[in-house]
């Protein structure tokens, strides 16, 4: 499995079981329903440890623009490589959001809500002020990134995986995301990965979902223009702090 694969792949898992867990949540009549917020943050940290524990060994898991950006910014990750990785990453997204939406067909049929539909698919504020959404999402990916390079410390790539000690080293991250959700996604729905929120959210304008509303598309420069202003920072920090 090379490179491209292993991020399609790894990010369609993340988005899978993500937005899946939403869908499970927030959707009528599901067995979920009503399971609320720590059920969807615990989730999404083990959506991300699964999606790491496949892709890790063969592109490294990146799985996230944002980490892509900032591993290129401190010279872990080669430049040329950075749109291949991203293309495969919103792919994943993409397909992964779909298939969300076909497994809940019938439960989404079944929600009047648009917004509870939309939701199973991208993220939104809970009270919309696009500075401090954006803010939100800079400081929650700034956290993801500064800290990841803690876990790792290490060069990416064939030789190297992120994570270095098997399936176990996927946890930090997974636990990382987890307290991330909980302590600061409360404002936007902790985006803080451009093609986690995009991915679906183009998934959701273009497919026949029964009454779905619009797709937000005013909101959607926020998840990933602040995503990308935190992993830069995060980049810059790290190698300012390790020169």
């Amino acid at each position: 499995m090379n490179e491209f694969y292993a991020e399609l792949i790894g990010t369609f898992l993340v988005i899978l079981l993500g937005n899946g867990v939403v869908a499970n949540v927030v959707l009528t009549g599901t067995k979920g329903h009503g399971g609320g917020w720590i059920v969807i943050t615990t989730a999404w940290a083990m959506a991300v440890f699964v999606g790491v524990v496949v892709a890790a060994p063969f592109s490294g898991a990146h799985l996230n623009p944002a980490v892509t950006l900032a591993l290129a910014i401190t010279q872990k990750f080669q430049w040329e490589n950075v749109p291949y990785y991203i293309l495969s990453q919103l792919t994943g997204g993409i397909l992964g959001a779909t298939t969300v939406w076909l497994f809940y067909r019938d439960h989404f049929d079944a929600t009047a809500d648009q917004g509870l539909k939309r939701a199973c698919f991208c993220t939104s504020p809970a009270i919309k002020n696009k500075m401090t959404n954006l803010f939100s999402e800079i400081v929650g990916t700034f956290v993801l990134i500064f800290v990841i390079f803690y876990f790792t410390n290490a060069e990416l790539g064939t030789e190297k995986t992120p994570i270095g000690l098997g399936s176990i080293g996927a946890l930090p991250v997974a636990l990382l995301v987890w307290v991330l959700g909980l302590s600061l996604g409360g404002t936007t729905g902790y985006a803080i990965n451009p093609v986690r929120d995009f991915g679906p959210r183009l998934a959701h304008a273009l497919l026949p979902i029964k009454g779905k509303g619009d797709s937000e598309w005013d909101y959607a420069w926020v998840p990933i223009v602040g995503p990308l202003i935190g992993a830069v920072l995060a980049g810059l920090l790290y190698l300012a702090l390790n020169l």
